[in-house]
């Protein structure tokens, strides 16, 4: 029973999402999301052009809400439109492009479409690009298959499953119907594969760089560190008493009375040599006299 109801709703969804299309033109909206809330069912339409889509005062979306309603017995649609913010990375819209030149200007110009709607998806700032178109209204004896690739694009593997974005059109030609379709990979892909290399240079640069500015703050520890030292040294002069007029002074230690004593005995002793010397010097200028 439950996955009875799962299919029934799903079944419904896209019964939903083909009413849309009818209503509003697949070529004018990229794709759709429908959300449930507590307060009724969300479905937002992701489009460039949302003038197409809201009408002249509203008039279809009012007309979409009444038949969401009745027809597909919704409690309470709410639509809103989303614009997009390059539409130029949306693969439906690119793809709906191509389809509507060719279909207005012909099959004959259809390299030059394809050239230059790669270019444009590239220039909005694709990682990579590819179109293909196919088919038997290509411009040929039989039908041909012309592809224009352009970047990096992965075809194979998760990334490719989940993050490529891919959409499938076609075109009406006189001649025949024309295949065609856009794969781009968004330049926010995040690649498991990719390496960067840095140069031994760059690493030094950065090391260079890096080394100033430890020397400063080692240099301002330091100096902080002296200015720590100096308000202690200042705290412990400002902590002593000063001496008061008419206190004795202190009692000299015993090492400087020591030094003080040698020095009188050894300038008592230089003057007694002095003396003597002058003693001598006298008596023999008395003898050679007599």
């Amino acid at each position: 029973m439950i996955e009875r109801k799962f299919v029934a709703e799903k079944m419904r969804e896209l019964e939903v999402e083909e009413y849309i299309a009818k209503e509003i033109g697949s070529d004018k909206y990229s794709f759709l999301q429908i959300k449930r809330t507590p307060l009724g069912e969300k479905i937002t339409i992701y489009t460039s052009r949302p003038g197409f889509i809201v009408g002249k005062k509203g008039e279809t979306i009012k007309k979409m809400t009444y038949v969401l309603k009745n027809k597909f017995k919704m409690e309470n649609p709410q639509i809103e439109v989303a614009e997009f913010d390059n539409p130029n990375l949306d693969a439906k819209s690119m793809a709906d492009f191509i389809a509507g030149s060719l279909e207005r200007f012909g099959a004959n110009r259809f390299k030059s479409v394809g050239y230059k709607v790669l270019q444009r998806i590239m220039d909005a700032g694709a990682m990579g690009a590819e179109i293909k178109i196919s088919g038997r209204g290509v411009p040929s004896s039989r039908a041909k298959s012309w592809r224009f690739p352009a970047g990096y694009l992965k075809k194979s593997g998760d990334i490719s499953d989940s993050q490529v974005l891919r959409a499938i059109t076609s075109a009406n030609l006189k001649s025949g119907t024309v295949g065609i379709k856009v794969s781009i990979m968004p330049p926010n892909t995040i690649l498991p594969d990719k390496v960067i290399f840095i140069s031994a240079v760059e690493k030094k640069e950065e090391t260079k760089e890096e080394a100033p500015k430890e020397d400063k703050a080692e240099e301002a520890k330091a100096e902080e560190a002296v200015e720590v030292l100096k308000e202690k040294k200042e705290k412990k002069k400002e902590s002593k008493p000063k001496k008061k007029e008419g206190e004795k002074k202190p009692a000299k230690k015993k090492e400087e009375k020591a030094e003080e004593v040698k020095e009188a005995r050894e300038k008592e002793t230089f003057s007694g040599h002095q003396k003597s010397e002058g003693f001598l010097s006298e008596k023999k200028a008395e003898e050679k006299k007599e």
